[in-house]
């Protein structure tokens, strides 16, 4: 795991875009022993214009004064020890941000930042943090509704990389998180998942989402064919 940086350090990333009303996300490469593994950032604008920011990414003055005109940051979810790297230098710059994290990798995570809270209250119904059963309490998830639909915010449960380089395609194919199709890495499984069933359970309810739209996972390309499906397959691979 790489060590979580101590200031504002901006490694390569491309532009904020909107995924929908009031979302928007960004990614960047990093370096890791598997090679360049695309990360993702997704913000999401609360009904009073506070922001909620999901694995953060320290971004340039540029795309940070986008992101100031578009909400003021309110909450910073970590979504699991693994995504802290830019944790300690979001809280510098923001001091009133609210740091939340799942109970089971708050420890860890509070090695690089405090964590305010494991259960956020956003003040807003269609914002939705949860802790996903099955994943020994250390991956969370997002759930947003808009008038155009629901779109389910993932971390390291979901892989969806499609277009990792020859040699990183197979190291990242190796560990379960690039492929044809969108996984559950076999890390997270070995790592992770305590209680397959209970897991599969939460998959099959996201998939009675009958708004849902988009999946944004941390790791790769938004699910967007047939998301609900893709969820039932992602079950059922669990069996």
């Amino acid at each position: 795991m790489t060590k979580p940086y101590q200031h504002w350090k901006v490694l390569p990333h491309g532009k904020l875009s909107e995924i929908d009303d009031d979302m928007l996300t960004v990614t960047g490469p990093i370096r890791m022993p598997l090679g360049s593994f695309p990360r993702r950032m997704t913000v999401v604008r609360l009904r009073d214009s506070r922001l909620v920011v999901w694995s953060a990414i320290a971004l340039d003055e540029k795309e940070m004064a986008r992101l100031e005109a578009f909400g003021r940051p309110a909450f910073l979810i970590v979504p699991n020890d693994h995504h802290r790297l830019d944790a300690r230098a979001w809280k510098e710059r923001y001091p009133q941000l609210q740091v939340v994290a799942p109970k089971g990798s708050r420890a860890k995570v509070e090695k690089a930042v405090p964590v305010d809270t494991t259960a956020p209250d956003f003040g807003d119904p269609n914002v939705e943090f949860m802790t996903v059963p099955g994943t020994r309490d250390r991956e969370a998830a997002l759930m947003v509704r808009t008038p155009n639909g629901t779109t389910l915010v993932l971390n390291d449960l979901v892989g969806n990389i499609r277009d990792a380089s020859r040699i990183g395609r197979w190291l990242l194919g190796l560990a379960g998180f690039a492929g044809k199709s969108a996984r559950i890495p076999r890390v997270v499984k070995v790592n992770r998942v305590k209680d397959a069933n209970a897991l599969r359970t939460q998959l099959l309810r996201w998939a009675e989402t009958a708004s849902l739209k988009p999946i944004l996972v941390s790791h790769g390309e938004p699910i967007e064919a047939d998301p609900r499906q893709t969820l039932r397959d992602l079950a059922g691979s669990l069996a």
